[in-house]
């Protein structure tokens, strides 16, 4: 069954049936080449499943999968390879991948001549509640998220959940952070679900998936250009994205999935809600000890490809904290030099460009150390 969810400027569809509806769409779209953006994992798990859905032919290109990889040497290579291929301002290119592979996908081809069209299809959690949606495209610069990018919307949107069955456990739970943030700044009935949830059995079903993808695109078409109620979307990303680009950095070896990131930023953004806003520490110690617990050191997923064993979150530590901090400065939501924060005045209830100072950072990190030692 496919049904049409939420629109924007474009169409987007919720299908767990399959593909097959792009093979109409693609019937009634004038192009001169159809090309399909993939990672060395996208290509062996997803690719096949593209292949049988449509009947119509198209080249591929392959670039190595992560958050290192979504660069300008990457997009260099992208750029060159289109114009190997013979791709004109007519072509499409269809980014079939996570965010890496979204973000990326959307910034070439909205530079590529100009500007050709593409279509998403997200083959991830965070992909499919998040990353795909609402035409943010970009690229990572000397390591900091997203630096160098455009807004601009594709010109179709595919979900299908078919997709989450390729991917491992770690994959899964790190998609889940995104989803647990919709709880917190829109869909309280989200949180309710996730509180029903065992650590090690957790159906991301299509109810789930389809009520963060409407979230979403409720936000984005009040604010489009992230000028004001969008910038909700960023709850937790602040510290999270530093977080993660410190873990992405030469200075850390271990390495953080985006939604790893975002969930120890969440915890912060809600002791910092408590510090700030009074949001009551009861609450706080709650919703931390309930993000906490998809992230033990025993994780089984029944939707991935494998259950294994992956390792808690980490603790941040005052060496960690002196890198990181300085990361905050290129936050995309600072104004004037002044670090701009999303908290809550209580669940559901966010609030725009709070300004914080260090020590309390440094008092939400000791929080989030002491409870995250604690957890089994």
């Amino acid at each position: 069954m496919t049904s049409p969810t939420n629109t924007i400027e474009y169409p987007v569809l919720f299908n767990t049936n399959g593909l097959h509806q792009l093979n109409a769409f693609l019937e009634n779209t004038t192009y001169s080449k159809l090309i399909v953006l993939v990672d060395n994992k996208t290509k062996i798990f997803c690719l096949p499943i593209l292949k049988e859905a449509i009947k119509y032919s198209f080249f591929f290109i392959e670039i190595k999968n992560g958050e290192r990889n979504k660069n300008l040497k990457t997009s260099k290579i992208l750029w060159e390879e289109l114009t190997n291929i013979g791709a004109d301002r007519n072509s499409i290119l269809i980014n079939l991948g996570g965010g890496v592979i979204t973000d990326i996908g959307g910034f070439v081809a909205a530079t590529y001549k100009r500007g050709i069209r593409f279509i998403n299809i997200p083959t991830t959690v965070l992909g499919m509640v998040d990353a795909a949606i609402g035409g943010k495209t970009g690229i990572d610069l000397n390591g900091l998220k997203n630096q160098i990018g455009i807004i601009k919307n594709p010109l179709a949107l595919w979900v299908n959940t078919t997709f989450l069955d390729t991917l491992d456990a770690r994959e899964i739970k790190s998609g889940l952070a995104e989803i647990i943030k919709y709880g917190f700044i829109s869909e309280a009935s989200i949180l309710k679900t996730i509180e029903e949830m065992e650590m090690d059995s957790f159906p991301l079903d299509s109810v789930l998936i389809k009520k963060c993808i409407d979230s979403k695109l409720t936000i984005v078409q009040e604010d489009p250009e992230e000028k004001n109620r969008r910038k909700i979307l960023n709850f937790g990303h602040t510290l999270g994205h530093a977080i993660e680009t410190y873990f992405l950095s030469k200075v850390k070896k271990e390495q953080l999935l985006h939604g790893e990131a975002v969930a120890i930023g969440m915890i912060l953004a809600l002791h910092l809600s408590h510090q700030i806003y009074d949001l009551p520490i009861k609450k706080v110690d709650f919703y931390t000890r309930l993000i906490l617990k998809f992230y033990a050191k025993k994780f089984k997923s029944t939707m991935g490809s494998n259950n294994y064993l992956v390792s808690k979150l980490p603790n941040i530590t005052n060496e960690d904290l002196a890198y990181i901090l300085p990361l905050l400065q290129h936050d995309k939501k600072n104004n004037n030099g002044q670090v701009n924060f999303i908290l809550l005045k209580e669940i559901g209830i966010p609030v725009l460009d709070c300004q914080i100072d260090n020590y309390q950072i440094d008092i939400a990190i000791n929080y989030y150390n002491t409870i995250n030692t604690l957890t089994l």
